[in-house]
């Protein structure tokens, strides 16, 4: 019997289950071996990078975004965003609004028109914050085919797409980097997440870097996202290993 048989055996009387970035995830057999080998599995990875906690889309971020004219430029010179500054402006107003409304509520009774405003206001920026918020992950999801088409790994992924690669980032990506920059400043993407998708990308790329049974990055340092990690201490970070 194959090892993916046996453990496919096993695990349907004891279901193991991970943690995808957002939610927890019923793990296959196939899943289960991936893991044994590199940490996590294809489908964990790529869920990773689809989160929506990879970015962030809360009215402060919006504002900051909105009022640099190069950010939004650049932004809105990508498919999807070319009616970004109308969309932030109702997502912020409207957000606001009914903020406003809900705290008079509180202190007065509001009428049915009130509310029925209210609720319809609530679920047009919610559903704009969340159709941004889709557009910005859609970017983020393709920093990992960035990451496989270039050997740069001792250095952090923002240098890579800063210095080392900047060519390559605008093909891939369609963002240049003084663009991608700029959106890194104000803080549209989320820092600490994306060391760990980063990480654990590399984690993954491992095994198939390795198959020969020959890694020639062995021993060398782990550059994330924002940061350079020795492989101990990113795995006592990122899989909770004792150095």
């Amino acid at each position: 019997m194959s090892p993916e048989k046996k453990v496919a055996e096993f695990i349907s009387f004891l279901p193991i289950l991970a943690y995808d970035g957002s939610s927890m995830k019923r793990v296959d057999a196939a899943g289960v071996l991936d893991m044994a080998m590199s940490g996590t599995t294809a489908t964990l990875l790529a869920r990773r990078w689809e989160s929506a906690l990879l970015v962030n889309v809360d009215n402060d971020t919006l504002r900051r975004l909105m009022a640099d004219k190069k950010a939004m430029d650049a932004l809105m010179s990508m498919e999807g965003f070319r009616n970004l500054n109308q969309e932030i402006q109702v997502i912020i107003n409207k957000s606001e609004a009914v903020m406003k409304t809900k705290k008079e509520a509180n202190d007065k009774e509001i009428s049915a028109k009130e509310k029925k405003e209210m609720t319809e206001a609530e679920k047009e920026y919610k559903s704009l914050r969340k159709q941004i918020q889709e557009k910005l992950i859609k970017f983020a999801t393709r920093i990992p085919v960035f990451m496989y088409l270039t050997d740069y790994r001792e250095s952090t992924l923002r240098d890579v797409i800063t210095q080392l690669e900047p060519g390559l980032f605008k093909k891939v990506t369609g963002l240049g980097v003084k663009d991608f920059e700029v959106l890194v400043s104000l803080g549209v993407f989320n820092s600490g997440l994306m060391n760990d998708a980063v990480y654990k990308f590399k984690r993954y790329e491992d095994s198939s870097l390795s198959y020969t049974g020959i890694n020639k990055h062995e021993g060398e340092a782990i550059g994330l996202y924002d940061t350079v990690l020795s492989v101990e201490d990113a795995r006592q970070v990122y899989e909770n290993v004792p150095s």
